[in-house]
């Protein structure tokens, strides 16, 4: 019960890794803040984890809505009194900021790719702004995870926003941190997990064929991985219940990767 009586925030808790995020959370112990654009699934996933015996809130909220994050940010002070974790969970990629082979290297879509600029950059940022304020104030020892990706170390085809995006999370976690630690002294740390390839709704149908059999993208990824295998969400939960509990107290401006060897390996 590693997080036991901490107020734990997942923004982007409506996903597929929100929610192993969720249930690890609660599981070890702490209380979830369920946070997403839909707030059905939120307040639903919110409902399984309390059913289970754990203690969950499901609440609405655009990650780079200032308003919604305070109105969220009200409600959980309201409740519990106190903030003690964030996992900046938000995020992912869209069409048109995918480059592939046929497109003009010299007429990208900007405009996409501020967007999945700001969704993961920004969308973690101004989180951090609303919910890292309250931690500073009501508790004793606080954290923050935020989410890279392999594609901030290597250069992946076609995912050039997100990587971009990704690739500034790491730097934003890097300053943060050290800012963090230089003010306040370790009372509110933030630190990074970097996971490799796990299947999800936005990338399934890019790596895998509706039988289940790899894409030849899917068997790229496969073959430049040496465990040779997709990453299960179940695996990023040790070092994110890790990062966000007093055992990890001398630990910031930290990126953890859990690729199964994803960049370690030089493909030869």
């Amino acid at each position: 019960m590693k997080l036991e009586n901490k107020v734990i925030v997942v923004t982007g808790g409506t996903g597929i890794l929100g929610y192993h995020f969720n249930k690890s959370i609660a599981a070890a112990g702490g209380t979830v803040c369920i946070i997403g654009r839909n707030k059905e699934i939120a307040e639903k996933r919110a409902a399984e984890i309390n059913a289970e015996g754990g203690k969950a809130i499901g609440i609405y909220a655009d990650v780079l809505n200032e308003t919604d994050l305070q109105n969220a940010n009200k409600i959980i002070v309201d409740k519990f009194g106190k903030i003690d974790g964030l996992v900046n969970a938000a995020g992912g990629n869209q069409p048109k900021a995918v480059v592939t082979a046929e497109d003009d290297l010299f007429n990208l879509d900007i405009d996409a790719l501020e967007n999945v600029m700001k969704l993961n950059l920004f969308g973690s940022i101004l989180p951090t702004q609303i919910f890292g304020r309250t931690m500073m104030a009501t508790s004793d020892s606080s954290s923050i995870v935020n989410i890279s990706s392999v594609s901030a170390k290597s250069a992946i085809t076609r995912v050039l926003g997100y990587s971009l995006a990704k690739a500034a999370i790491e730097n934003y976690t890097k300053w943060f941190a050290v800012e963090l630690a230089n003010r306040y002294k370790g009372k509110i740390r933030m630190n990074a997990i970097m996971p490799g390839f796990f299947l999800t709704e936005q990338n399934r149908t890019l790596l895998t064929n509706e039988d289940g059999s790899l894409t030849s993208r899917g068997q790229k990824v496969i073959d430049q991985t040496p465990l040779q295998r997709f990453g299960n969400p179940q695996e990023l939960t040790a070092a994110l219940i890790y990062l966000l509990s007093n055992e990890s107290s001398f630990v910031l401006g930290t990126v953890l990767e859990i690729d199964g060897g994803f960049n370690a390996f030089s493909g030869v």
